[in-house]
């Protein structure tokens, strides 16, 4: 059948997603509007047995074959069919490995997947950034049950940028403030308690914390009680007694330290907590 007149089609294979195939592929289409083309995408090719079954497929329809494959013998595989059956094929990647590993004067990982590995954790990110930004300050607590974890502390405790800090790695963080005398919500003991935690703070680094912000702020002279010495010590007295009363709830105390370390301990306690549960699990496992 003339090119002209049949339905032409464009086969996909990749050992990761095909994301990128497809994407400089509708690139390139895009300079031939007047032709119609369809799409079939193969993703996590790993075998010469599912390149065998796609190459029959593409045989009968003389089907275009675009492929991006970083193993050298798959890629070969796929070179050594394309001669044999007549399939036209393009090798996306192949050439752009040879000439990095060239400059490099390095071999490449052949590993598949790698760059789906590293949008799925950039994603991740993404979307801890968007969960903390939404529950800033005790906001949107209906979701509070999809947090990695809860930050409470009293005003100034470094609560927001230490949440920012923890979401820039893919941790959903919740920040809860404390308010001398009043409730804490009742839907923060609803949820695992393992994901709450306490940070606290000497008064006096506290007190001048909270005057240099009134200062930056030009309201010194309005201060209340927010950087009065005794209703700091309070404050801090209060929130303190909470925590004991908590006693699944881990405290950090924030006098005099980088947010970097803070934020460390925290994810320090995190893989912990993962890793001996997966300990667990696996031990488990094995007595089934």
């Amino acid at each position: 059948m003339n090119l002209e007149t049949k339905r032409l089609k464009i086969i996909i294979i990749s050992d990761g997603t095909g994301e990128t195939a497809t994407a400089i592929s509708r690139a390139v289409m895009a300079q031939f509007k007047e032709r119609e083309v369809f799409f079939t995408r193969y993703k996590n090719i790993r075998t010469t047995e599912q390149i065998d079954a796609i190459f029959n497929e593409a045989a009968v329809h003389h089907d275009l074959i675009i492929h991006t494959i970083v193993s050298g013998k798959l890629r070969e595989y796929i070179a050594e069919l394309s001669r044999t059956t007549r399939v036209r094929t393009l090798d996306l990647i192949g050439p752009a490995l040879t000439a990095f590993s060239n400059y490099f004067n390095q071999e490449p990982m052949s590993e598949p997947g790698l760059l789906h590995a590293v949008n799925d954790e950039y994603y991740k990110r993404v979307e801890a950034m968007e969960f903390t930004l939404n529950h800033d300050d005790g906001r949107n607590l209906a979701s509070l049950h999809l947090a990695d974890v809860i930050l409470v502390g009293v005003s100034r405790t470094s609560k927001t940028p230490l949440s920012v800090y923890l979401s820039q790695h893919g941790i959903k963080v919740v920040n809860i403030p404390m308010i001398k005398d009043q409730p804490l919500p009742t839907e923060l003991f609803e949820v695992d308690q393992r994901k709450i935690f306490a940070l606290t703070i000497d008064p006096e680094s506290l007190r001048e914390i909270r005057k240099n912000r009134l200062q930056r702020l030009g309201a010194e002279k309005h201060q209340g009680d927010y950087a009065e010495h005794n209703k700091i010590v309070e404050e801090v007295e209060w929130a303190n007694r909470i925590f004991k009363e908590n006693k699944r709830w881990p405290v950090f105390n924030v006098t005099d330290k980088a947010l970097e370390e803070t934020a460390a301990d925290i994810m320090k306690l995190l893989s912990m907590r993962k890793n001996n549960i997966f300990k667990q699990t696996k031990k488990e496992e094995s007595n089934e």
